[in-house]
């Protein structure tokens, strides 16, 4: 018996050590991690003060940009300037994010795919998307309008200080709109896109999206002192996020059963924005949440009309945006799945 025991125990241990090599190696492969770092942002997204690639890419902007201001003053120089500050960024970006991830696999195994999956984490901003408009949202159900303008201050470029309740919102779903398409989708089209290419994984071409959305957001304005200096990072924005946006307001139709309508209303309103690509975004959900977005907004002072989206036949409420994050984190999803099910099928062949 004791003999019959002990063959039992080991063959056991066996199965297990096999499980685990088994889950090991699939955590491990290409689109474990894409799962992996889905699922941390998913649960802890970017915890407020910890270290992160988008800051540190802020604080080279900005000193270049100060270096490059002092030393030149042409409208061509400083376009020039641009063309090497986009690029720059964007492809050491990624070289030092594939360097970083190859040295920690170096050095450890497990030590490079934590590294690898919060760096690709780190370029995911559904759960700090989430976040931010609940953060806004939560004194608003309260009635506290003032507090409620003064943390929407923190997520949006626009003036807050005299937004009505209506218009708090109306900023929000915007910014639910617009953000999930550069902000969540666009960096996984490009890690899916990754997915195809091993030897440089999801990470790096996630990164180098994202370092081309924060040029955008830092640099990439019609207006002095950025016009000449990021009028190249904005174009190559545009560029790359023109089909993941596509794609993603295709599948906000396909997913809330309403494709037809979003196309048409796209079509014929997304159109009117001087935005490619933000325009498509927020048409998605006007269609789909039938209210209207754009109108007039103030900007350090000055008031700029965006051109109406939609048409308002319901009034934006919470329960609508959450609706809206609802449909990001569902479209999320469904890309990631795809994306597992054509490497799966491609491995296979």
């Amino acid at each position: 018996m004791d003999r019959d025991r002990a063959k039992s125990l080991v063959k056991s241990l066996g199965l297990k050590v096999n499980f685990l090599s088994i889950l090991a190696a699939i955590v491990q492969s290409p689109p474990g991690i894409l799962v992996s770092a889905a699922v941390l942002d998913f649960l802890l997204g970017d915890p407020w003060g910890w270290p992160h690639p988008v800051r540190v890419m802020g604080c080279a902007i900005n000193l270049y940009c100060k270096w490059i201001w002092r030393w030149l003053k042409h409208p061509f120089a400083l376009r020039v300037a641009g063309i090497v500050l986009a690029l720059g960024l964007v492809l050491g970006s990624a070289v030092l994010v594939w360097a970083g991830i190859r040295g920690a696999y170096l050095l450890w195994k497990p030590l490079g795919w934590v590294v690898e999956v919060t760096l690709l984490a780190s370029c995911f901003a559904g759960r700090s998307l989430r976040d931010a408009a609940e953060d806004v949202l939560a004194p608003l159900q309260e009635e506290n309008t003032e507090l409620s303008r003064t943390k929407l201050s923190q997520y949006v470029g626009r003036d807050t200080e005299d937004l009505t309740k209506s218009e708090i919102l109306r900023a929000v779903l915007e910014t639910v709109a617009e953000n999930t398409t550069d902000g969540v989708m666009a960096p996984l089209f490009y890690a899916i896109l990754g997915l195809a290419l091993p030897t440089i994984g999801p990470a790096p071409f996630a990164i180098a999206y994202k370092a081309t959305s924060t040029l955008d957001s830092m640099v990439g304005y019609r207006d002095e002192p950025y016009v000449h200096i990021g009028w190249f990072s904005a174009h190559l924005d545009d560029v790359l996020t023109w089909l993941p946006c596509r794609l993603n307001v295709m599948t906000l139709g396909m997913i809330s059963g309403k494709l037809p309508k979003v196309w048409k209303l796209c079509q014929h309103d997304a159109v009117k924005d001087p935005s490619p690509n933000s325009g498509w975004s927020e048409c998605a959900y006007a269609a789909i949440l039938d209210v209207q977005l754009g109108g007039l907004n103030t900007y350090r002072g000055v008031l700029k009309l965006k051109p109406f989206l939609g048409k308002p036949q319901r009034t934006i409420t919470p329960e609508l945006i959450h609706y809206a994050l609802r449909l990001m984190r569902n479209s999320f999803i469904l890309w990631v799945a795809i994306a597992l099910a054509i490497w799966i099928i491609g491995t296979e062949f």
